[in-house]
């Protein structure tokens, strides 16, 4: 234990030290991934339009640094279109000119709180009111320069969110270790961006020894199963059924050893039925740096793993900042 002690010790500092020196300019924030949403009750916008307008937020976003996945959703970038004019244009045949008033939201769509907005104006012209729409929707520009302040606004106020909340969100990850919800834990953990510095440390501190509780029940579980089926069915059957939950058994793991002499015991077994050797061997304890890089991408996995788990039919409160 005094050795798995120490590689989650390196990783941690190791992962501290990542952050620490990829924090040095504003954009670095791009680690903080907005959800990009838009609203289905908006006039006149069809379905084709809407997916339209959520791609271009997409875009925004990620052009701005802020696009991508993300373990908490909680934070969005939405969009209202409000028609200025509607008009006929003396042309022959006559065409549908619109023009609209769309306005970009960047906040908490959890709780409902705005933090930054910007608003565009754009033209667009079809024989149809509806292809005039889209037209207009069409000329929203992905890479205006007006967004720079308003994705910087939002940021900012994340940052100020997390800075914030920090003691409340390490007080929940311990609320889940202590129900045992250790993959709910770290997943809440891992979600801190890391340019939130000070309470990023705080759950990077969190976060090696919930993965080490956690693979320790997990040991304990998949031992006691094994020992169940065996104890059950002391033949190659049972064997069989065993090795299936030994081979979960983490080689850093607390009862990795316990697991080990059972596995001798039941090879042992085996060769005693019929002189047939067991072929199974459980998990190979690694070297200091393969433990290091498995570790970091275990507690990783874990957390996004839980979070794709998870139901994605979040319910947003954004109308309001309208």
């Amino acid at each position: 234990m005094k050795k798995i002690t120490l590689i989650i010790g390196v990783f941690l500092l190791n992962f501290v030290l990542f952050a620490q020196n990829n924090q040095g300019k504003a954009d670095d924030a791009g680690r903080i991934a907005l959800a990009s949403v838009v609203s289905d009750q908006i006039e006149g916008l069809t379905p084709s339009a809407q997916s339209n307008l959520q791609n271009k937020l997409n875009r925004i976003a990620t052009k701005n640094g802020m696009g991508g996945s993300s373990l908490n959703n909680r934070f969005i970038i939405t969009a209202n279109v409000v028609v200025l004019t509607k008009d006929i244009t003396p042309t022959a045949p006559p065409m549908q000119a619109y023009t609209l008033e769309v306005t970009l939201y960047i906040g908490d769509g959890i709780e409902g709180t705005l933090f930054s907005s910007t608003s565009v104006t754009l033209k667009g012209v079809g024989k149809t009111e509806t292809k005039a729409y889209v037209a207009a929707l069409k000329n929203l520009k992905v890479a205006d320069p007006k967004y720079q302040s308003f994705i910087e606004q939002g940021k900012n106020k994340i940052i100020e969110y997390y800075n914030s909340k920090c003691d409340f969100i390490l007080k929940e990850a311990d609320a889940l270790v202590s129900q045992n919800e250790f993959d709910a834990a770290i997943a809440k953990l891992v979600s801190i961006p890391e340019v939130c510095k000070e309470c990023f440390d705080k759950a990077m501190d969190k976060v090696g020894p919930i993965y080490q509780q956690q693979i320790d029940r997990q040991c304990k579980m998949d031992l006691a199963e094994a020992k169940n089926v065996w104890n059950a069915n002391q033949d190659v059957s049972g064997a069989s059924q065993a090795s299936n939950y030994l081979g979960n058994v983490d080689p850093n793991s607390s009862c990795y050893n316990e697991a080990l002499n059972f596995s001798n015991v039941i090879a042992k077994r085996i060769k005693e039925l019929d002189q047939r050797e067991w072929n199974f061997k459980l998990k190979q304890q690694q070297d200091d740096v393969d433990i290091q890089k498995s570790t970091i991408k275990a507690a990783r996995d874990i957390g996004v793993a839980y979070g794709n788990n998870q139901p994605q039919n979040v319910t947003y409160r954004y109308t309001s900042w309208w």
